[in-house]
């Protein structure tokens, strides 16, 4: 009788070792379950707080647009004057008209070029509003560019009339510049 109470307690101690190691193993299975979803949370959390960063700074941009514009209106205005050049007379936001009206002259007068660099040259206040426009400019798309992860906005202010006069007043610069120090 002994041997047998023997025997029903030990298998009552395997069946409960035996119960005991698989609920172990369910519950570890369950907790690298648990694991790779809060991973996975934390990721898309961290994705999310991305986009809500640049989409701020996005936004940052786009409300201090009339301010970058005006900046860059300023430098622009006495360049104009300079070659004597007027805006287009379109619904546009001055910037824009701005540049249209520069960019157009220079399509149907190449010699505009030739101007600037004239301009450049001999007055110091148009050489320091192209070099500040330039650097405004370019600080412009560098943050565009670093916020904006898509490089929709970037791309089309680089094809825009931004990028183009940029292109146009970078080689008026170098141009005069260059005619500077050969001159020396």
């Amino acid at each position: 009788m002994s041997n047998t109470i023997l025997f029903i307690l030990l298998g009552f101690s395997v069946a409960f070792a035996i119960a005991t190691t698989i609920i172990g193993i369910l519950a570890h299975r369950r907790l690298g379950t648990i694991e790779r979803n809060i991973s996975y949370q934390y990721n898309l959390i961290v994705k999310i707080q991305s986009i809500l960063k640049s989409k701020s700074a996005t936004n940052a941009v786009a409300e201090h647009a009339e301010m970058i514009y005006q900046d860059l209106l300023q430098n622009l205005i006495p360049i104009l004057a300079a070659l004597d050049i007027m805006p287009r007379n379109t619904s546009e936001h001055p910037l824009w008209r701005t540049l249209g009206g520069l960019l157009d002259e220079y399509t149907k007068n190449p010699f505009v070029m030739e101007q600037l660099r004239r301009a450049i040259k001999l007055d110091a206040g148009v050489k320091r509003n192209v070099s500040n426009y330039m650097n405004r400019a370019e600080n412009l798309l560098d943050h565009l560019n670093t916020t904006e992860p898509d490089g929709i906005l970037t791309t089309t202010f680089i094809n825009g009339l931004l990028g183009q006069s940029l292109t146009f007043f970078t080689q008026a610069y170098q141009l005069a510049t260059t005619t500077d120090e050969g001159d020396k």
